[in-house]
């Protein structure tokens, strides 16, 4: 067994494969919703993830005009093309191939994201965190993260791009004490393993956006997500002691693969969400909505 397979003994099965729904946001951006809001609770503390890519111009041009948050962080991180962040908190940076967006709306925050090209490709992920109930009415926050700032593991074929958490002994670039994200954006050769070591309790799920990979027997193809399954939630009192699973373990196809992975600490709390807010009652949406419209959220 190679070095980037050791720490996983029994890895943990694919519990179903996602294709995802295309969709449009902002102003016409089309792109594929992958988390949707139907597996919130499944894949807690995680809302929503899309991806989107293009090399048609008419597909992301509009970008997303200034729009409000509030209760949650967005990780937005980007393959190809250049986009332009300006929020109400007086934050701007410009995401470019390799870097990273991370934000915390917090109170709440308004923002806009725009593209800085007119022609060629546009392509990435942008990843919703919810926060828990003590923390959503945190100050906004906001980070640029470049590509050469993310640090990286290198295994027999293997690059690990660390954006969050920890990953063979690498600390990523942001690390989040309640919800404890893991966040890989993986590089397989032909053949190559990996493998990530996960408390119990986690969830994860995986994206290949490249090529193909086969997790315990199951194949991802290009544009599915793997929801790995959570033995936490799996476990029965009483049932015969047998070895839980500590982690995932990928194989890349024979193409290749290109992939990222993620996971992290549920926080078992309420979700109520509308739109660009994400609380934990009606009632305070209510409130995120009435402040939006007083101009509270500036």
């Amino acid at each position: 067994m190679d070095t980037a397979t050791a720490s996983v003994s029994t890895p943990r099965a694919v519990e179903r494969l996602v294709q995802g729904q295309a969709t449009s946001d902002g102003a016409g951006v089309r792109l594929v919703r992958l988390l949707t809001q139907d597996l919130q609770r499944r894949l807690d503390p995680f809302l929503m993830l899309d991806a989107f890519g293009t090399d048609n111009p008419g597909d992301y041009i509009g970008g997303f005009p200034d729009h409000p948050h509030r209760g949650f962080e967005t990780v937005t991180y980007m393959l190809q093309g250049r986009m332009r962040h300006r929020d109400s908190a007086g934050n701007e940076g410009l995401l470019v191939p390799g870097s990273v967006q991370w934000m915390t709306a917090g109170r709440g925050v308004i923002h806009s994201e725009m593209p800085e090209q007119e022609d060629g490709a546009m392509e990435g992920f942008q990843l919703w965190l919810n926060l828990p109930g003590r923390r959503k009415m945190t100050a906004p926050w906001y980070r640029d993260v470049a590509p050469d700032e993310i640090p990286e593991w290198h295994g027999p074929g293997v690059t690990a791009r660390v954006i969050a958490g920890h990953a063979q002994g690498v600390a990523g670039a942001v690390q989040r004490e309640d919800t404890e994200p893991l966040y890989l954006d993986l590089h397989l050769q032909p053949g190559a393993r990996f493998a990530q070591p996960l408390p119990a309790a986690h969830n994860a799920f995986a994206y290949v956006y490249r090529g193909s990979l086969a997790a315990a027997g199951t194949e991802v193809r290009r544009g599915r997500m793997a929801i790995f399954a959570n033995p936490r939630a799996d476990f029965t009192v009483g049932a015969a002691a047998a070895p839980q699973p500590d982690g995932v373990a990928l194989q890349a196809g024979p193409e290749g693969a290109r992939a990222i992975l993620v996971a992290g600490r549920p926080l078992r709390e309420p979700i109520a969400q509308y739109g660009p807010f994400v609380m934990n009652t009606q009632q305070e949406l209510v409130q995120a909505v009435e402040d939006f419209h007083a101009g509270r959220l500036a």
